[in-house]
């Protein structure tokens, strides 16, 4: 899992790296957001990346792309104002946030039905703080052709995961998007993402996520609604 454009409560200075990143590096330059894509397969998880935005732009909010670096692995984005929606979740708005995170999604799949973003939930949306209206889909890198529940079911993964706080909130999440698929197919997703990410890192030779991922896929074959 990874999400790495987001803004912060206080938005960071020109050049300081933004919060939040893990599988790439991004800071802010003035008005832009520049995406330097790192590890494995970064020249295809950027082209994934740029297409997806251009695919979904009338559908739902997304950083428009300025620029596309290829030989530097680089893609600069326009600066879209707004919290995370974690941060929002830390702060005790988690069901305005979920319900917003599940309403984004349906829209997007109204659209694309088939298309899945690979990383969804609220650590990669970004939202106005007032009203809570997300003004931003982030990390588009790891989008492909998939099921309808994957992205759902990672929203609320990330929510038992990161904030089991907020799990009282997660049928916000299914009011918003206006359906709650059954349990058993919800946790095949999640686990399914979770021995993808284990893969990769094991491709990587990256020890201490294997670790981390082996850890939590086996938490995760262990929940219960």
């Amino acid at each position: 899992m990874g999400s790495n454009d987001r803004d912060e409560s206080t938005p960071p200075a020109p050049g300081r790296p933004l919060l939040h990143g893990y599988t790439n590096t991004s800071w802010r330059q003035g008005d832009r957001i520049c995406k330097r894509y790192l590890g494995l397969d970064a020249l295809a998880r950027l082209r994934v990346e740029v297409a997806s935005i251009q695919a979904v732009a009338a559908t739902v909010p997304a950083p428009a792309v300025i620029d596309v670096a290829e030989a530097d692995l680089l893609v600069v984005f326009a600066f879209v104002p707004g919290r995370q929606g974690q941060d929002l979740i830390d702060d005790g708005q988690g069901a305005p946030v979920l319900r917003a995170t599940g309403r984004t999604l349906r829209r997007l799949q109204t659209d694309h039905p088939r298309l899945a973003h690979g990383d969804y939930g609220p650590q990669n949306l970004l939202f106005e703080p007032e009203r809570l209206d997300v003004v931003a889909v982030l990390d588009w890198e790891f989008a492909h052709q998939g099921d309808e529940v994957e992205d759902l079911a990672w929203a609320e993964w990330i929510v038992r995961m990161h904030h089991p706080h907020a799990v009282v909130h997660v049928d916000a999440l299914f009011d918003g998007y206006g359906e709650r698929p059954p349990w058993p197919d919800r946790q095949a997703a999640m686990i399914t993402r979770c021995e993808v990410l284990l893969k990769r890192s094991e491709v990587a030779g990256e020890q201490v996520a294997v670790d981390l991922w082996r850890e939590r896929t086996a938490t995760t074959h262990g929940w219960r609604e």
